[in-house]
């Protein structure tokens, strides 16, 4: 009798820095339950494929690139013509399930009428073609005000929709630069029990309960904090102390102004607020596994799609190639392989997608390619496993990130290199060098010093590489006479 595949579960969170866990030992806060999935390896190099939300998680859910799946910026809706890692796990006997913020669609305009967005809750059955035998929807805090979704629905059955949308409108609005960031901090008023990412770990212990006995599952645990807005609950921010430390990382203006520093003192506090939040509900998930008895059967996986630059840089928000929004948590709990390392080795976010894949004996070449139209069969994803295992250190030398057609990025052990693509002059292409086992804070660019230009080299070679081996993958719309495929 073979023995029974492992459960997966695969939890994310939205917006969260790197030091905002603990599992490393260099954190800003606590984070005991997160740090608990990090029993098989933490790691601390997980390089975001594209640090924005809807490319990140379109990335993730194909193995590939964003550029070769055409969502290279938070514009448009993801293809289901691309294979995706849930729809193999289906194929291969799991029971799935999609709980919490997708964004796999941003089909309407920025800017568009409260409430016109995406009607989510009406086409559940499309979004259960991505590979989910059940979904429960939260489109993201902010999203909410658009989009209709199953957390839209959930404060409207309370008559708290609108409320709601209300609430998010004065609660300010997103920018990258940390002088003009103007979110107020408005703690959430409709009661603990209401806030998001409660409520999604609500449906994902219900989700636990309620899995078949005579299948595996898969389950897709995706919480919207701590991305702005940051509106923690009163109950949670007075856990947090008001803290000024100013400790952020100058940027090409120099030092931020005072006014900044006071207003991101204030939501530094509730974005750690908001983390606990998470934290407490990853608990509330181990612990449901422990009391069902299926703990030790169930394969954890934990990251975020980007991080947040929180005033680093001068900068606020993600988009941004510098560690803080680039380099993401992640952490894996395999309970073959509970030996507590800490990996320091580049990789990149949708190395993820294979190692779940393979934990559940997939293969991830296989599973995520097809063989028409053209270049659907390149996977970069490379399965994390033979790490958790000791087989070896690290699965590839270096990173790929690109972002919004604004930049690309190769990132190693040691070097980080940019390269901008909006310019004019094809002879004068802006790029940056940073050295960072001598510049971890990434604040010396030496792309111009002669004794960088080797270093320079080898990371130009390796862009043009990805880049060359992964074009774009092709589409089709028109029927075919026969119904053939």
């Amino acid at each position: 009798m073979s023995q029974r595949r492992k459960n997966i579960i695969f939890l994310m969170t939205d917006q969260h820095r790197l030091d905002h866990v603990s599992y490393h030992g260099f954190g800003k806060m606590q984070t005991p339950n997160i740090d608990k999935i990090a029993e098989s390896v933490g790691f601390t190099n997980c390089v975001s494929v594209n640090p924005v939300c809807t490319p990140a998680r379109a990335a993730l859910l194909t193995g590939k690139y964003t550029h070769q799946i055409g969502m290279t910026a938070m514009s448009g809706d993801l293809s289901l013509q691309h294979p995706t890692y849930p729809r193999a796990l289906q194929k291969n006997g799991y029971r799935t399930y999609g709980i919490g913020k997708f964004h796999w669609l941003q089909g309407w305009k920025f800017g568009c009428p409260i409430g016109q967005g995406h009607p989510l809750t009406s086409i559940k059955e499309e979004m259960k073609q991505y590979g989910f035998d059940e979904v429960w929807e939260a489109s993201g805090k902010q999203l909410v005000s658009r989009n209709y979704c199953d957390y839209a629905e959930h404060l409207d059955r309370q008559g708290l929709l609108g409320k709601y949308r209300e609430f998010n409108a004065r609660s300010g609005t997103n920018t990258n630069q940390a002088e003009t960031q103007n979110f107020t901090g408005e703690p959430f008023p409709f009661g603990d029990h209401n806030y998001m990412d409660v409520v999604i770990g609500d449906r994902i212990i219900e989700a636990i309960e309620e899995r078949p006995n005579d299948q595996p599952f898969f389950l897709f645990g995706s919480f919207v904090g701590p991305h702005p807005p940051y509106d923690a609950p009163q109950s949670y921010l007075d856990k947090v102390p008001y803290e000024e430390v100013d400790d952020f990382l100058p940027g090409m203006q120099g030092e931020l102004s005072e006014a900044a520093k006071q207003r991101l003192y204030l939501l530094r506090r509730s974005y750690r607020a908001m983390i606990s939040i998470i934290d407490e509900q990853v608990g509330r998930i181990l612990a449901k596994l422990e009391e069902q008895g299926i703990l030790e059967d169930t394969v954890i996986l934990f990251t975020a799609d980007h991080g947040e630059m929180m005033g680093d840089h001068g900068r606020a928000q993600k988009q941004s190639p510098f560690h803080a929004s680039a380099v993401v948590p992640a952490a894996i709990r395999h309970p073959d392989y509970l030996h507590g390392s800490i990996n320091t080795m580049p990789f990149e976010l949708t190395d993820l997608t294979a190692t779940i894949l393979d934990a559940a004996g997939i293969d991830p070449q296989e599973a995520l390619s097809k063989d028409w139209p053209a270049f659907h069969d390149r996977v970069p994803c490379r399965s994390l496993l033979p790490v958790l295992r000791g087989e070896c250190e690290k699965v590839r030398d270096y990173a790929f990130s690109e972002c919004s057609g604004q930049w690309h990025m190769i990132q190693s052990s040691q070097w980080k290199y940019i390269r901008y693509l909006q310019y004019d002059d094809p002879d004068q292409v802006p790029e940056q060098l940073y050295d960072l086992r001598e510049d971890p804070n990434e604040l010396n660019n030496v792309i111009g010093n002669p004794a960088y230009a080797e270093a320079a080299a080898w990371c130009r070679r390796r862009r043009d590489y990805v880049l060359d081996r992964t074009p774009p993958a092709q589409l089709r719309w028109a029927p075919i006479i026969g119904g053939a495929e």
